[in-house]
């Protein structure tokens, strides 16, 4: 199932994640995806496992336009130049020429003109060729407002914290307000280890009302809030390392959710978020310095 991006560039709905992955993990759990039939792979600068992912896609054997990969610069690297520069790194990492999606990791509303200056460059790299489309990720609906005042290209995407538990609809009806394309991190609600956020946490994975559901279908409870995701019209980035969890999270094409199944779902919704506040600043974390390829 392929989604067309606002500026006319198609990507695959659905994508293996790789937070938390470790780096020795990440080749094959991006191998085995590829062989299952992913055909997006989601990093990060900050993740710290680009060179991995990479690795794993070089292995799969499959030619460089088969893969779209899309990764994030980190905060540290904010700023026109650098941001530029943050482009060299992820792509010497990552071992291609081109990116075919780089977004902004956090809105960092703390430094603002920073975070503008670097939309600014991802900007030029996608007049340049350099990128295929450009995105933000954790941007709220505020600092949305905020980057299309002050820039030129409306985001492709923007990829949020979004599962049952915490749908964000406001930030979605912003998304689709300009035609900007909303993906799911922890799209089934699996980041757990965010501290002194979200400490009240309840697994989604055991609600009553996903199980009952999932049996219908004789599917699992992650797979039916993957279909949701799809038939909603969004992105979503599973992430695992384990071979048979994702195969088991590719296997979603081939059922489908009543309008009441997706209502149940969508009145799940708590408001409570498990991974930060994109308002909150995290100086010690938005210092973290991104090695050079």
């Amino acid at each position: 199932m392929n989604i067309t991006l606002n500026n006319g560039v198609v990507m695959p709905a659905l994508g293996l994640g790789v937070f938390q992955s470790a780096p020795e993990e990440t080749t094959a759990a991006v191998e085995a995806a590829l062989a299952t039939g992913y055909r997006h792979i989601d990093t990060a600068a900050a993740y710290g496992n680009e060179r991995e992912v990479g690795e794993g896609i070089r292995k799969s054997g499959l030619d460089r336009s088969e893969v779209f990969i899309e990764t994030k610069v980190w905060v540290s690297d904010y700023g026109y130049e650098q941001t530029l520069h943050a482009w060299d790194k992820a792509v010497g990492k990552l071992g291609v020429e081109s990116l075919d999606l780089l977004i902004l990791h956090q809105p960092a509303p703390d430094r603002f003109e920073k975070t503008i200056a670097a939309y600014k460059a991802l900007e030029t790299l996608l007049a340049d060729g350099r990128v295929r489309a450009i995105g933000v990720s954790n941007f709220m609906p505020h600092h949305l407002k905020e980057l299309l005042a002050a820039t030129d290209v409306v985001p492709a995407v923007n990829q949020i914290e979004l599962h049952p538990y915490f749908a964000q609809p406001n930030v979605q009806a912003a998304d689709a307000e300009h035609g900007i394309l909303t993906q799911a991190w922890s799209p089934i609600g699996g980041i757990t280890f965010y501290p002194g956020w979200g400490e009240e946490r309840k697994n989604v994975m055991d609600d009553p009302t996903l199980a009952g559901i999932a049996q219908t279908h004789s599917k699992s409870p992650a797979q039916v809030m993957l279909r949701w995701h799809l038939q909603q019209g969004r992105s979503a980035i599973p992430k695992s390392t384990n071979p048979s969890r994702i195969a088991e999270n590719f296997d979603v094409f081939n059922f489908e959710l009543s309008a009441e199944e997706l209502a149940a779902i969508d009145a799940l919704d708590t408001g409570n978020r498990n991974g930060p506040d994109p308002d909150i600043a995290r100086e010690e974390r938005f210092a973290m310095v991104i090695p050079e390829a």
